[in-house]
């Protein structure tokens, strides 16, 4: 069902593409407005959909697919153009590509997909990585802005909080494992 927290989620990941072409460009200033806009709608769609229940399973799908494509193409592109540290870039990529991975195995052992929910380890990672590609883009194109020490801030957060995260959300599905195994067996 198309909703209008649905139909947000879905501008907000066509909005993607033009977001990168931006960067490519070096047009920093349209690029930071329009990170700022999908943050915006992100908001307006969750409040939304929560105020008028009107929440759907492909919401559910929508909504963190647009937050995760966004936050990997900037995080992927900011790293290759040096505006983040290639460290920080590696790491939220790789914690992302290992927790879906993981997901997937388990389905494929378990036969059984796991619950996905967000951590708050991994709702703070999520916040420190959105002020971290955000700080990028400002100072991209606000270069004289004094925002060094809270580029870093952010981004020692960001690469904290998504190792921490990481490890978090493996344990997590090793123990759901571990739990569907002991299901059905003799004691």
């Amino acid at each position: 069902m198309l909703t209008l927290p649905n139909f947000l989620s879905l501008l907000r990941i066509t909005a993607i593409p033009v977001f990168l072409i931006f960067l490519a460009n070096g047009n920093y200033a349209a690029a930071f407005m329009l990170f700022v806009a999908a943050g915006v709608t992100d908001t307006v769609d969750g409040t939304l959909a929560r105020l008028t229940d009107t929440g759907t399973s492909l919401g559910a799908v929508l909504d963190p697919m647009a937050d995760k494509l966004l936050l990997l193409s900037s995080f992927i592109v900011l790293g290759f153009s040096g505006a983040i540290p290639s460290w920080l870039a590696i790491l939220v990529v790789l914690r992302d590509v290992i927790v879906v991975l993981g997901y997937g195995a388990f389905f494929i052992v378990d036969h059984e997909w796991m619950d996905v929910a967000p951590s708050r380890l991994g709702k703070l990672s999520t916040f420190f990585q959105l002020f971290t590609v955000g700080v990028a883009l400002l100072t991209l194109a606000r270069p004289a802005l004094p925002l060094a020490t809270a580029a870093l801030v952010f981004q020692l957060g960001a690469g904290a909080l998504t190792a921490a995260s990481g490890i978090h959300y493996v344990y997590r599905g090793l123990l759901w494992h571990q739990r569907r195994g002991s299901v059905g067996r003799a004691p």
